[in-house]
């Protein structure tokens, strides 16, 4: 009887993991919790910066148009008589989408790359013969300079302006553009990217 009592307890013996597997387990276990609160920290941390970035393109909608330009920064424009090769000059050189049209201090129209490939390429007019009052897009669309952002980009969205006058009293003050709009909304969403990219890689 004695004897089979000493198997059965070397059995049982066996049977049971070492001190050894029980402070793996306890390794495996401590290791998954730390995981599971990284992973709950890294969540909150990218459910925070979601928020963020959404309230900043919120308050960035609601900025008026003033903050986009400066009001002594020269406007490109050319008269009514100007002829389109020589439009397409300037704009080329001055990297252009568009020149704005003044007779006097009036503004009387917009000519674009759009009026030049729609209007002239297109209907077979000769550039060197034709001017810029005869294919411009005329009496443009203008706004006031406390439009806000988001006005301004549902105008180019729901209009398919690319180009807008900003005039105040009848004077014109600046031509915005939808690039202008854009590069303004996302210009400091990368450097908060940026941001976390180095905060997550610290050690």
């Amino acid at each position: 009887m004695r004897t089979l009592l000493c198997k059965a307890t070397g059995v049982i013996g066996a049977a049971l993991p070492s001190s050894a597997a029980f402070a793996a387990v306890e390794d495996v276990l401590a290791m998954t919790q730390k995981l599971v609160v990284f992973g709950f920290v890294l969540l909150l941390i990218v459910v925070a910066f979601g928020v963020s970035m959404k309230k900043m393109r919120e308050d960035k909608r609601q900025t008026p148009l003033t903050r986009l330009f400066d009001k002594h920064e020269p406007i490109h424009s050319v008269g009514p008589n100007t002829l389109v090769t020589e439009c397409v000059r300037t704009m080329t050189s001055e990297k252009l989408g568009a020149l704005i049209v003044m007779e006097g201090e009036r503004l009387t129209g917009i000519f674009t790359e759009r009026d030049a490939l729609n209007k002239v390429l297109a209907a077979g007019l000769d550039p060197a013969r034709t001017k810029v009052s005869e294919v411009m897009t005329k009496d443009p669309y203008c706004i006031p300079p406390t439009t806000t952002v988001g006005e301004a980009m549902a105008l180019v969205t729901e209009r398919r302006f690319r180009h807008l006058p900003i005039v105040e009293s009848g004077k014109l003050l600046a031509v915005i553009s939808s690039g202008d709009l854009t590069h303004w909304m996302v210009k400091d969403e990368a450097g908060e990217v940026q941001q976390l990219v180095d905060l997550d890689a610290r050690p």
